[in-house]
Parts: C-alpha cells; sequence; structure tokens
C-alpha cells in the first residue's frame, strides 16, 4: 500500500507543480487519510518541496483503525506537547526548505489558522489548493472498491439480524443503538454516520433523529445506516410495514419509490450527467405528484466520507466515471401517516463488465415485519 500512497501524494504534487506552487498543506482530516493512510487527531500534511513530504501531528499514530494504517515510507513528526500548531508547523518547515510558495485547503484552514501562516512564513506566498484533493477522490481504485463491499457486507449483516428481531413495541432510539452495535461486532471501525430509525408519521423524512417513540402495528418502519471500513462508508436505507400485511396506500407509495430508486440506479453508466441521474428518479415522483417535497438531491458520492462528491441533484455539474460509488436514495414522506426511502450504494461500472455494481443486497421487498 505504501507504493499507492505515495502514487497519490505524487500526483497531487505534479498538479501543484504545474501550477506553479512548490509545496502544499493538506488539513482536513479525510484528505490526510486519503494521501497519508491515516489522519491522528490535529495531523497534517505537508508534500515537497521536492520529495521531502512529512506527516506533521501533535502526538503520535496509535495504528488504531478509526485513524488508519500509516504509510510506512511517509516521514512523520510528532511536535512537542502544548506547542506550535502543526499547520504553522508545516508553513515554518516549507519555507525552511526553500519553498517559494505554499497552496492550502482554505475551505478547512479557519480564518485564525491562515492568519498564523502568513505571520510564521512572511516570505511564503499562500494560494488556494481548492477542492483539488476531493476531486482526486472521486475515482476509487479497486483496493478502495474492495473496503466499500466489505462495510457493504457488513452494513447487510446486520440489518438482516435486526430483521429477525421482535420489533413492536422497541423505540427507534434502542434499534438505532442495537444496529450501531451490531456493525462493530461484525467488524466495522463504527457507523459510517449516526444510524436512523424511524416509525410511523416519522418515516420517509431524512436527517430523521430516532426518538423514543415506540415501534406499532401498521407503522411504516424506515431504517438508514452504514458501516465505516478502514475509513471507507457505505449507506443503506430500506422500509418495511410493522405486523401487518400492508395497507393499499403504502403498497402504492412503496412502488412508486421502488421504481423511482430504480430508474436512478439503472442511469448509473459512464458519461452520465450527474443531473441526469438526479432527473431520471425524481421525474417518476414529480409526476404522480410529489415534486414539491422531494429531497435537494437524488444521491452522492460515498468513500472517506458520506455525502463526499459527485452530487445527484438537479443543479449538478459533471458526468460520471467508471469506479465511482454512489448512493441512489429517492424517498416521499407523506405528512402525519409516514414515508417511504429506498438507499443503495453502488459502484459505476462499464457495461460490458455488468453495469452498476449493487454493494448493497438486503432485499427490497416490501416486507410485513
Amino acid at each position: 500500500m505504501s507504493e499507492v500512497f505515495a502514487d497519490r501524494r505524487g500526483r497531487l504534487r505534479d498538479r501543484c507543480a504545474a501550477a506553479g506552487t512548490a509545496a502544499v498543506l493538506v488539513s482536513r482530516p479525510a484528505n490526510v487519510r486519503y494521501l497519508a493512510g491515516a489522519a491522528p487527531p490535529g495531523a497534517v500534511l505537508l508534500l515537497g518541496p521536492g520529495a521531502e513530504d512529512a506527516l506533521l501531528c501533535p502526538r503520535a499514530p496509535t495504528g488504531d483503525p478509526v485513524e488508519g494504517h500509516l504509510d510506512d515510507g511517509l516521514r512523520t513528526a510528532v511536535l512537542p506537547a502544548g506547542g506550535v500548531d502543526p499547520a504553522v508547523a508545516a508553513a515554518e518547515r516549507a519555507r525552511a526548505g526553500g519553498a517559494g510558495s505554499l497552496a492550502v485547503e482554505e475551505h478547512h484552514l479557519t480564518v485564525a489558522r491562515h492568519r498564523a501562516l502568513a505571520a510564521a512564513a512572511p516570505a511564503l506566498t499562500v494560494t488556494d489548493l481548492g477542492t483539488a484533493v476531493e476531486q482526486q477522490r472521486v475515482v476509487k481504485d479497486e483496493d478502495e472498491i474492495a473496503a466499500l463491499r466489505i462495510a457493504a457486507e457488513i452494513t447487510d449483516q446486520a440489518l438482516g439480524e435486526l430483521l429477525e428481531s421482535i420489533l413492536v413495541g422497541r423505540t427507534e432510539r434502542h434499534l438505532a443503538l442495537e444496529l450501531e452495535r451490531r456493525l462493530v461486532d461484525h467488524g466495522a471501525d463504527g457507523p459510517a454516520f449516526p444510524t436512523c430509525v424511524a416509525a410511523g408519521p416519522n418515516s420517509g423524512l431524512p436527517g430523521h433523529r430516532p426518538s423514543d417513540r415506540r415501534v406499532e402495528e401498521g407503522d411504516f418502519l424506515s431504517v438508514s445506516l452504514g458501516a465505516s471500513y478502514r475509513g471507507y462508508r457505505c449507506e443503506i436505507g430500506r422500509t418495511f410495514v410493522i405486523g401487518t400485511s400492508p395497507a393499499d396506500w403504502q403498497i402504492e407509495l412503496y412502488d412508486l419509490v421502488f421504481a423511482a430508486q430504480r430508474a436512478g440506479r439503472e442511469a448509473l453508466v459512464p458519461g452520465a450527467a450527474y443531473r441526469e441521474v438526479d432527473r431520471a428518479a425524481r421525474q417518476i415522483l414529480d409526476g404522480a405528484g410529489y415534486g414539491e417535497n422531494l429531497a435537494p438531491r437524488t444521491g452522492h458520492g460515498v468513500g472517506l466520507e458520506i455525502g463526499e462528491d459527485p452530487q445527484l441533484a438537479p443543479a449538478a455539474m459533471g458526468k460520471l466515471d467508471a469506479c465511482v460509488p454512489v448512493t441512489v436514495e429517492p424517498g416521499v414522506h407523506l405528512p402525519g401517516r409516514g414515508g417511504v426511502r429506498i438507499d443503495d450504494t453502488l459502484v459505476v461500472r462499464q457495461e460490458a463488465d455488468g453495469g452498476p455494481e449493487l454493494l448493497t443486497i438486503t432485499t427490497k421487498e416490501l416486507l410485513a415485519l
């Protein structure tokens, strides 16, 4: 893996050198982990000048899976306790190494840290790196996809076990905590994001926080969860009916959302515009009269973060490449009654390779539990 991280850093360094920047400071944790293999709390990564890359940390890396496994070929500098800000130390090191310019992630650095950099190394020209690392992260290599595949397997396993248990009478909060425990039991670093369990009128609401509402017979029950494995995060969302045969309105709503989700999945081909994938799912729900209440996006990228680029949204610019993992997650909510969300993680693949690779395989049949 050392060669993988060295190659990633080399590509970023070459891009910045072509733009006239001698050194690069990476401070956003997910970007540090992508380039260094690990992101200890507070660590920053300095690239260049030349090949003198270094990870500057306020404390020594622990090797904890949550932090990641640091590239053995990368120099690590542990700063004295209570000493200088690692970002400021990196700027001073770049200046001492002869760099005349330093590209930084302005979208991550606070104004105070940016000013401290300028004060510590006034001879450096500080420029904006922008989202260069995030753009490099969009297309995954097969090792990254393998980690996502394992995260999806863990997630499917945790959800499948929950579906075999008694659900009536238990609170949303209790079920969410149980799911997160099961994720860890099956090998996850932890949950990829706060697990959502939503019953009855709460179902189908994006971003619902589990409450003390108890699951009742006849409820829609929506569940959204994901595992983090070696830092890579997947997502799944399913909706079920509790304790009885679904009512006609539940079947109708579920079939509609399922059709929209299927259309979005089928639109995942290399070269497809992000907005066209969103439109494939959105137009089905809009045509049924639910357009005004839809979420602002149909899906998003996943990897070291949930919700990374690309964004599958009406105004999104860009086109899909192969080996880009994304979610497709349309939903409809009926106030006071409930709703349906169906969410899968998939990898965009060429048609010759079988088309989109579905990572989350828990059934999408409307089950009565």
